[in-house]
């Protein structure tokens, strides 16, 4: 389902603890390519997934302080569920204010898609 959302990249893991978490998609020419990588730190099946994750691309050194996390959690509701997406500091990564504009930036146009996808 994340290729609806997530400008078109799946998500590739295990989902065993320690082990890597690949976002991968297509470049306009067909070439498959990873977008975002990193390795998965948190797993309750069906209620909480936390990973790191870096763009191999951008250039910046492939170092743990550039790595951010990601957590999606799934809370019970009465009349559904609840999906919280929280996101790590930036603060002490390379380029840290452009990163954390371009994700936000990026969330805007991906929240309302989930939203979308979830509730067809």
């Amino acid at each position: 389902m994340t290729r609806q959302y997530m400008f078109g990249c799946e998500v590739r893991s295990d989902w065993k603890i320690g082990n890597p978490i690949l976002w991968n998609g297509k470049t306009e020419n067909g070439e498959e390519l990873t977008y975002a990588q990193g390795e998965v730190i948190e797993y309750e099946e069906e209620k909480k997934v936390t990973s790191t994750m870096i763009d191999p691309n951008m250039g910046i050194p492939d170092i743990p302080r550039n790595y951010i996390s990601l957590t999606y959690e799934v809370i019970p509701q009465e009349t559904g569920c609840k999906l919280v997406i929280t996101q790590g500091d930036f603060q002490n990564a390379d380029h840290a204010e452009k990163r954390f504009e371009e994700s936000k930036q990026g969330w805007k146009l991906v929240i309302p898609t989930m939203k979308k996808v979830l509730n067809e």
